[in-house]
């Protein structure tokens, strides 16, 4: 492979005129910045990556933990991997995935990743409340940005990016009223979860805000899978009021409402409104479709690799972004 001092010479420049189209190409004279450019093509010239980052403390290869979710189906994160990606190819980066235990146990995989200079920083996901990650990360002063708030602290321990979950709870709620549903549950994960907390929190405020009831109507599921949702969805069908309309945590929350209605015989849409969260690639395919609220996975992945490459300037590193209600006949047949 050849080395950068035999490019420089190639090209008839310097070193430090190679480095600077590498580096800085907007200092060189446009027919400079081609010749090396040339000059780098021809001789199939690749930077060490590891010098280079050694030397600028640059942000270039970055890694993330893929989440081990047994028994469960997180569409959402399937889209948000590919998203990531994208985003950090665009702006000349790569992402390189592993696995690793949780909580705790899983530091020392971070630790030897970045202490063999596999990776320059992190991309966190599926936070929780004390994240033990976070803490340990910005003690050890590695690069990295979250996507998720470290939910019940006071400040938050780093960066991070993420959807407002209870406004989206909250443009549910508004969307069901408005198509004539009064009496709206919730069906949520367990206290644990701060995101679900979040969530939650968004339906009661609004429903209190538009004077509905709220008692009774929310069910903690114990976790995020289609049979929760037929479960926690039965149990409000065979309460004294049943609701009219459900707003649920997730997609694979509101198939499970959507499964359970079908069963009695109801329509969704017609007898009880159904709204999910994530608008996964199940919503639009499911029959009637699923009303649901879409998170802007390209931008977040966008703000995550921004912030981690230090790319944007003068940009807050805390970035709340707004999800997108997209109606379908789970909630509003046409």
């Amino acid at each position: 492979m050849a080395t950068l001092k035999q490019v420089a010479a190639h090209a008839e420049v310097s070193v430090q005129t190679v480095s600077n189209a590498l580096n800085a190409p907007h200092r060189l004279r446009p027919d400079t910045l081609e010749r090396v450019n040339r000059s780098i093509e021809l001789l199939n010239y690749r930077p060490n990556r590891n010098a280079r980052s050694l030397r600028t403390s640059a942000v270039e290869l970055i890694g993330y933990c893929v989440p081990d979710w047994p028994n469960q189906t997180h569409l959402v994160m399937d889209q948000f991997l590919h998203a990531l990606c994208a985003a950090a190819e665009t702006s000349g980066r790569h992402i390189l995935l592993f696995t690793a235990p949780p909580a705790v146990e899983g530091m020392p995989v971070y630790d030897d990743l970045h202490a063999r200079r596999l990776v320059d920083g992190f991309v966190l996901s599926q936070t929780e409340t004390h994240d033990p990650r976070h803490g340990w990360l910005k003690e050890k002063q590695i690069p990295f940005v979250s996507f998720g708030r470290v939910w019940k602290e006071t400040t938050q321990p780093g960066p991070w990016v993420d959807v407002d979950g209870a406004a989206g709870s909250a443009l549910a709620v508004q969307h069901l009223y408005d198509v004539g549903r009064r009496r709206i549950a919730f069906l949520s994960w367990p206290k644990s979860s701060g995101l679900a907390e979040d969530r939650l929190a968004g339906w009661r405020s609004k429903c209190n805000d538009l004077g509905l009831p709220t008692s009774g109507l929310s069910v903690h599921c114990g976790e995020d899978t289609i049979e929760e949702g037929v479960r926690a969805t039965a149990a409000l069908l065979d309460s004294a009021q049943p609701p009219d309309g459900i707003v649920a945590l997730s997609d694979i929350l509101a198939l499970g409402a959507l499964r359970e209605l079908g069963r009695r015989g109801l329509t969704p849409g017609v007898d009880v409104g159904v709204t999910g969260f994530d608008d996964s690639p199940l919503a639009e395919v499911v029959s009637p479709g699923l009303t649901s609220l879409r998170q802007p996975m390209d931008r977040i992945a966008s703000e995550l690799i921004n912030i981690l490459t230090g790319t944007s300037t003068g940009v807050p590193a805390e970035r709340l972004l707004q999800p997108e209600l997209v109606i379908r006949g789970s909630s509003a047949p046409g």
